[in-house]
């Protein structure tokens, strides 16, 4: 498979679409709709994906992930796609975007790119999130299906970290693998939760 990244990223700039934009949101939303099973242990080794043993604050990784609590879950993301908030006790508190449809995810990324330290979108560009900048904010009140408690020993990879200039393309691919529920029981009940 060619790289997933550079290929986008390339239909982009041939398309003439400005990267970080409402325009490139919409565009990749409906290119990445058209993808079909991505194998996401070949998709974490692409470059320009950085794997990491420790995640960052600020940033958006990728990971394989197996939760302790899984019998009594509803129902969960073996793979997120997690911006890293804080730390948490004995692991760590991310925003796994797989848990909104994807209308609304254009419009929360919208939102927390707003968020950055920078708009340099390099490796120094980090999401300054905190959990009551969320819970206060209107903006971001998509957060709350999001937000999840992650144990550092039930992580089964290393993590992806997805660099800032690729976000936009990482946030729309049909990488979600929920155990115990489909996509759309999912999305109608963060619905509800937001």
């Amino acid at each position: 498979m060619a790289n997933l990244f550079t290929t986008l990223s390339a239909a982009a700039f041939r398309a003439g679409i400005n990267p970080r934009t409402r325009q490139s949101r919409a565009w990749f939303q409906d290119k990445v709709s058209e993808l079909k099973n991505i194998n996401r242990r070949q998709l974490m080794r692409e470059e320009p994906i950085e794997l990491r043993n420790k995640q960052l604050l600020g940033t958006m990784n990728m990971f394989f992930y197996d939760p302790k609590t899984k019998d009594t879950l509803p129902y969960y993301d073996r793979f997120p796609l997690s911006i890293i908030v804080s730390p948490a006790e004995k692991g760590f508190y991310g925003l796994n975007l797989h848990y909104l449809p994807m209308t609304l995810r254009a419009k929360f990324l919208d939102a927390l790119l707003d968020v950055t330290n920078n708009k340099i979108y390099d490796d120094t560009t980090k999401f300054q999130l905190t959990y009551n900048m969320l819970n206060r904010s209107a903006s971001l009140k998509y957060f709350k299906p999001c937000f999840k408690h992650y144990l550092s020993s039930q992580v089964k990879s290393r993590f992806a970290m997805i660099p800032a200039s690729e976000w936009e393309i990482a946030a729309f691919l049909p990488t979600a693998d929920f155990e115990k529920a489909n996509d759309r029981q999912v999305y109608r009940d963060s619905r509800k939760m937001i």
